[in-house]
């Protein structure tokens, strides 16, 4: 993926978002090796950009992304949880993919919310398996993914997604 392709996710992001009031989603997109080719900070709105030929920053409305902004063979996240921070890696593996990895927050206890993944990723047509607190599988596009969902109190979950990488 150039880097140039990757300026476009990013400001597109910034744009169909925005959210004024309390915290937002932490964005970055990487290549090369890991390197930050942009960035948008959850807290400041802060949106950074840094390619040959183009380095800047500014400072834009807060986006928040929640779960209907990301899924699995199109599951979505469980109802009424927040994207934290979403973190997209190119051209880092040795494959040349890359990945996704998405931290969120759910209204549930972390049963019920890694119960409501089992029941709808079934049902999606990948294929998975639960290794404790952790749903394992691959997409039906063959991608590998891993859910970490762990308790956050008695009514909030916290989670990961790693697909790819």
């Amino acid at each position: 993926m150039s880097r140039r392709a990757l300026i476009i996710p990013l400001a597109a992001l910034a744009l169909v978002a925005c959210d004024r009031s309390g915290d937002g989603t932490s964005i970055s997109i990487n290549a090369d090796g890991g390197n930050v080719l942009g960035a948008i900070d959850g807290k400041s709105g802060e949106m950074k950009i840094d390619v040959p030929g183009f380095k800047g920053a500014i400072t834009m409305p807060r986006i928040k992304l929640n779960a209907e902004n990301f899924d699995i063979d199109g599951v979505h996240l469980y109802p009424g949880s927040t994207i934290e921070g979403m973190n997209i890696a190119g051209d880092t593996g040795k494959d040349g993919k890359g990945g996704v990895r998405v931290s969120f927050s759910s209204p549930g206890n972390a049963d019920t919310v890694r119960n409501w993944f089992v029941e709808r990723l079934g049902k999606a047509g990948g294929t998975y398996r639960v290794e404790g607190e952790s749903i394992v599988g691959k997409t039906k596009d063959d991608e590998a993914f891993r859910m970490d969902i762990a308790g956050s109190g008695s009514d909030r979950a916290r989670g990961t997604i790693v697909v790819g990488e």
